[in-house]
């Protein structure tokens, strides 16, 4: 419900009572999820702007420049609520949420990332939920013929009871054809197409802005939306075939706040009239707060001009799809719905679209790192304890159940980044963040989350386009979660700077909190970052190569893996120098180094898992000394695979090759067969087979 000074402050803008309508869209067009009331200040000192940006945020997706005649189309969301309440439903309508948002821009999808956060699975309603959330996104996503094809998955307590499915779709779109979700001129009409409007889904935007009850599965599962992929695939290619006759104005998908959200949002730039009785319902008996209110899924929104009307619904029909022509837009600035002949709203229309008071949050900043101690058990204790951990071992379980070669356009999706050609470029995709080292830094592990997934992009010899993100924290009423926020967006804004890689789009999730579990997430700005190279296909290193480090190795392990399961603390990875970056993209491009892999989550233990779990490796006497240089998870550095001398710069290792993984370290040798290897590194995959 709006709070009473929300209440008194529009009455008094108004002069007069709200009717319910006016009520009901204040209250989700105001809530956090839909306008950024606790953070758009923070969101403003984002870099936004860059010469390949044609479109940034404020859009429902960014449109960037990739070649002179191709752009693409980007954006983030997160279904966390929903996907907790009803984890398969919840997950597959944020795949379809966010897929929408790339089709109303007159640009086709042609790629996911799905960055995930879960509880413990050892918990069995933890493993219930990693179960039907991948299911959701993975059958939304095959039955619409859109590729997964890169993700990250994060598991820790802090995410029981409220778990996080952060999606990225990109799409690709003419750099001079592309649609925007702002209404062109007056008496144009809007046509709503697409799947009926029911009852599902009410209230999901105001849902979405407060913490999860104890009862949140029964009570607010009326809030969460039920998804149709193959409408979905119909919508596609509807909108595509609209969008080339030139003849579409704007487009908006139906998101959040429904059909009142949409039209109120895409008619801000002058004003709207829409009759709410003209809309085509699945369920009878519907009130005016339940026409506009409702989330119903697949369903979309375009301005046209009255005489293109034929020409447009002749498309839908030919997709099976149903149609109403809800309303026109006007020059006053107003937003009025009517109803069975009645104005059941008639309101400023910029005072409901981003009129709202922004909220001001006290803060308090706290100091998470410990002392280090050094754990007590030998290496070879330690190497299973991270290799056997579900955020290091192999993520098969998920892979196989993603079609990730639809629309073959998928040239790799191993290694840190995945590529996608696009003409004859690669367009390179990576994703996530490390929730734990941010709660211990906000601000360097803000700033090194988005270092990382540039250092996933230049592992393969490409520089990074864009950023997208989904900023998922806990109650900002907390003073030191308010603080986390900020700290958060400074260092992710500062190292984007750093990079000259704009921020062009994104989301807000707050209220992660579960009453039931009494969990607070922890601070989680996940990313999804676009760049461009030479189409690249990752490949790992060929017996009798040579393995080295190329960077600096510190003695960092707070917020690590081997952190997490030794409970040893010690210093959060500092900000690396970014000149690396650049030398390790000389290096592949050159092809000096046939092979490469950041070193970040499980330190070079963990990078050696998936790269080369078959190799011997010396890591006597080297400068941070041998313990550091398996466990540490400093920033900057990268395992690079060779053929002859070391390249300047890199510190030799060791050879690619043999029956088991060998580490010598002053004086100790250890020795872990490839059955022992597989073992842990296949026990998620295990752990799921119920």
């Amino acid at each position: 419900m709006l709070c009473s000074s929300d209440v008194e402050y529009i009455q008094d803008k108004i002069g007069r009572k709200l009717t319910d309508l006016e009520a009901a869209c204040f209250e989700n067009l105001w809530s956090e999820h839909c306008s950024y009331r606790s953070t758009k200040k923070l969101l403003r000192t984002m870099p936004t702007t860059g010469k390949n940006v044609l479109l940034g945020p404020g859009d429902d997706a960014a449109i960037v420049a990739f070649s002179d005649d191709i752009a693409i189309a980007i954006g983030m969301e997160s279904h966390n609520h929903p996907s907790y309440v009803d984890p398969y439903d919840g997950s597959a309508t944020g795949v379809g949420g966010i897929v929408r948002d790339i089709i109303s821009m007159g640009s086709r999808p042609i790629a996911l990332m799905d960055p995930l956060y879960f509880g413990d699975l050892k918990g069995e309603k933890n493993r219930y939920l990693f179960e039907h959330v991948i299911a959701g996104v993975g059958d939304y996503g095959n039955c619409i013929g859109v590729p997964v094809v890169r993700g990250e998955l994060t598991f820790d307590e802090n995410y029981s009871g409220n778990p996080l499915v952060n999606v990225v779709c990109v799409g690709v779109v003419s750099p001079d054809k592309y649609l925007t979700a702002r209404v062109k001129t007056p008496k144009s009409r809007l046509l709503l197409y697409g799947s009926s409007t029911g009852r599902d889904g009410l209230g999901g935007a105001s849902f979405a802005s407060r913490d999860l009850s104890e009862d949140a599965e029964a009570a607010d599962r009326p809030a969460v939306q039920v998804g149709d992929p193959y409408t979905e695939k119909l919508l596609i290619e509807a909108t595509m075939e609209m969008t080339a006759t030139g003849k579409v104005l704007s487009c908006r998908d139906l998101g959040a706040a429904g059909l009142a959200g949409a039209s109120s949002e895409m008619s801000s730039s002058f004003g709207a009239r829409i009759e709410a009785d003209k809309v085509h319902l699945r369920e009878s008996g519907m009130n005016e707060v339940e026409i506009m209110l409702a989330e119903s899924q697949e369903r979309m929104l375009i301005e046209v001009m009255p005489q293109d009307i034929p020409l447009m619904t002749s498309i839908i029909e030919k997709y099976d799809l149903k149609w109403s022509d809800i309303g026109e837009v006007i020059e006053e600035p107003r937003y009025i719905v009517t109803f069975k002949g009645k104005t059941v709203c008639d309101l400023p229309i910029d005072l409901l679209v981003g009129g709202n008071p922004e909220e001001s949050w006290p803060a308090k900043s706290y100091s998470a790192e410990t002392a280090y101690k050094k754990p007590t058990a030998d290496i070879k204790e330690l190497c299973r304890l991270i290799i056997s951990h579900p955020d290091i071992a192999s993520k098969e379980w998920v892979y196989r159940q993603y079609d990730s070669d639809v629309q073959l356009r998928t040239v790799s999706k191993e290694g840190g980044a995945a590529c996608v050609k696009l003409g004859d470029a690669g367009l390179y995709l990576s994703c996530g963040c490390c929730p734990r080292q941010i709660a211990l830094k906000p601000y360097e592990g803000s700033a090194n989350t988005v270092y990382e997934n540039a250092a996933n992009l230049a592992a393969m010899g490409a520089e990074p386009l864009c950023v997208v993100d989904c900023l998922n924290f806990a109650s900002p009423v907390h003073e030191e979660i308010f603080w986390q926020i900020a700290e958060c967006v400074r260092g992710m804004g500062d190292m984007c700077r750093r990079l000259d890689v704009p921020v062009v789009g994104g989301n807000v999730s707050l209220y992660n909190e579960s009453d039931e579990l009494k969990t607070r997430i922890l601070p989680t700005p996940s990313i999804g970052m676009a760049g461009k190279g030479v189409v690249r296909k990752f490949v790992k290193p060929a017996a009798g190569m040579k393995l080295g480090i190329l960077g600096e190795t510190k003695e960092e392990y707070g917020g690590s893996m081997l952190d997490l399961v030794t409970k040893c603390g010690g210093a959060a990875p500092s900000i690396p120098d970014v000149s690396v970056l650049k030398e390790v993209r000389g290096l592949v491009n050159d092809g000096i180094v046939k092979s490469a892999s950041d070193i970040s989550r499980g330190g070079l233990i963990g990078t050696l898992a998936s790269f080369a779990p078959q190799c011997g490796i010396d890591v006597s006497g080297t400068k941070a000394g041998a313990f550091a240089e398996l466990f540490s998870e400093s920033y900057g550095r990268f395992l690079v695979a060779y053929e002859g001398a070391a390249p300047k710069g890199v510190r030799e290792i060791g050879t690619v090759g043999g029956d088991s993984m060998t580490i010598k370290a002053d004086g100790t040798t250890v020795t872990i067969p490839k059955s022992e290897m597989d073992e842990w590194y296949n026990s998620t995959t295990a752990l799921m087979r119920f």
